[in-house]
């Protein structure tokens, strides 16, 4: 059975919950690369070769499906119009761009870059995953948190795994978005502006 296909709006709600969910949780961060990887769930150990019981085991019941938690769409659409105040955001994605110079483009990047940095370091504490430097040389012993590190490349066999650490990753350590007043509505993530 085809889905409908989501509309843009929806679709960054979803993308921007979806985000602040895979930062503050490590299960629903690893159910997500599983779907990414086209496993539709998350990443499960390597299996074992069965071994002969010496008796009959009693049946097993299988494991519950995970039960995946819809993520907040008001504090997705909060973060959208922070980063539409601050950094423009919204404005500069919804526009076409195929007309400008790659010149202007850069101008109004590097506004948007501030503005997004700026709304990252006033609403969120974030701060890297490994605390190596990239390019150095890492190993992940056996139970490492396979949420908080990716394996890439030629993956086989089991930990330890020793390789190059190409990206250090992020994790928010504290979130600090403001509150909401009552009977705010927020899937309105920038006003409309009439001027007299």
């Amino acid at each position: 059975m085809s889905q409908t296909p989501l509309s843009f709006p929806r679709r960054i709600a979803l993308a921007c919950g979806s985000f602040l969910s895979i930062l503050t949780d490590p299960g629903f961060a690893a159910r997500i690369v599983g779907l990414r990887d086209g496993h539709g769930h998350a990443p499960q150990p390597a299996p074992v070769a069965p071994v002969e019981p010496a008796a009959p085991a009693a049946p097993v019941a299988p494991a519950a499906p995970a039960v995946l938690q819809r993520a907040p769409h008001e504090a997705a659409q909060q973060l959208l119009g922070l980063l539409q105040r601050d950094a423009r955001l919204i404005d500069f994605v919804q526009e076409d761009i195929a007309a400008y110079s790659d010149a202007d483009i850069g101008a109004a990047a590097r506004v948007v870059h501030e503005g997004c940095r700026k709304v990252l370091n006033e609403h969120f504490r974030i701060e890297p995953v490994r605390k190596e430097s990239e390019g150095s040389r890492v190993t992940l012993a056996e139970g490492f948190d396979a949420a908080a590190v990716r394996l890439t490349g030629n993956v086989v066999g089991s930990a330890p795994f020793t390789g190059s650490l190409s990206h250090r990753g992020w994790r928010v350590t504290e979130s600090r978005l403001p509150s909401l007043a009552d009977g705010h509505d927020t899937s309105i993530i920038a006003q409309a502006e009439v001027e007299l």
